[in-house]
């Protein structure tokens, strides 16, 4: 089975936040993980890159910013075409949910770490 390319944005290298623990978990099951954050660092081994990358075949975006935040980054959600886009608890955002379903792209509001601990990722 191939795995699923995840961006997690939002990412932080504090370990109490949740963008970090995605990043381990789906590190430890196996996703190829890329981490997008505000600032240089590193979870396990995946350095958290700041800049917005045109990454290839990302199948899911998970979501770790409040919706005011997330709008500086539509446009490039929008060009990296992913598959879907998880909305974590607190990152519920309805305008983009409309522009991402304009463009074909399946959106989840669910936990990502809820998700891979019940093999539903």
């Amino acid at each position: 089975m191939v795995k699923k390319k995840t961006l997690v944005i939002g990412a932080s290298e504090n370990p109490i936040r949740y963008s970090y623990l995605a990043v381990q978990k789906l590190n430890a099951h196996q996703y190829p993980v890329i981490a997008l954050g505000l600032k240089k660092g590193t979870i396990g081994n995946i350095e958290i890159a700041t800049e917005k990358k045109k990454f290839e075949n990302i199948d899911t975006i998970t979501l770790y910013l409040n919706p005011l935040n997330q709008k500086g980054y539509y446009d490039y959600i929008l060009s990296l075409h992913p598959k879907r886009i998880i909305f974590n608890p607190g990152t519920e955002n309805d305008e983009l949910v409309d522009l991402a379903q304009q463009n074909g792209i399946h959106c989840l509001e669910a936990c990502t770490l809820v998700l891979l601990s019940t093999d539903q990722y």
